[in-house]
């Protein structure tokens, strides 16, 4: 499994894309840049810390890269999610967050997502991986 083992030991910010009204709960978005709001998860030393939600973006013009910038300015480093498109995933990776799929091991929500997370169950997105753009994703 790809991962960085002191950013897990430390102290890191996962955001997963959700359902309303977000938290640990909630389901996990089945694509980044359409859904609701993101739960951001403040993890610390290996264990959930804190939750918050943040209000997505609208998915307006330039697509998902919108959300990845809320995401950045909220210190997010690591993102969980159902589905992604190739662009917000290259945004992702130039904004420096780590991207990882739950759809792949059939996960549905967000607390699932980051224990799966913290006991390495991901590897990192792969670019055969995203959507394509044309209502045929592997997730819906």
């Amino acid at each position: 499994m790809q991962r960085n083992r002191k950013q897990m030991d430390s102290t890191m910010m996962l955001a997963v894309p959700s359902t309303s009204p977000g938290g640990l709960e909630a389901e996990i978005s089945g694509h980044f840049g359409h859904c609701d709001v993101f739960t951001l998860i403040n993890i610390q030393e290996g264990k959930i810390a804190a939750v918050d939600t943040v209000t997505n973006v609208e998915h307006g013009a330039g697509g998902c890269v919108g959300p990845v910038k809320l995401l950045q300015s909220k210190g997010v480093g690591t993102l969980v999610v159902g589905g992604m498109g190739a662009r917000p995933m290259q945004a992702c990776a130039d904004a420096g967050i780590a991207v990882y799929c739950a759809e792949l091991i059939g996960l549905k929500k967000v607390e699932d997502a980051a224990t799966g997370l913290l006991a390495g169950k991901f590897t990192l997105m792969r670019a055969d991986q995203t959507c394509k753009g044309d209502g045929n994703c592997h997730h819906h």
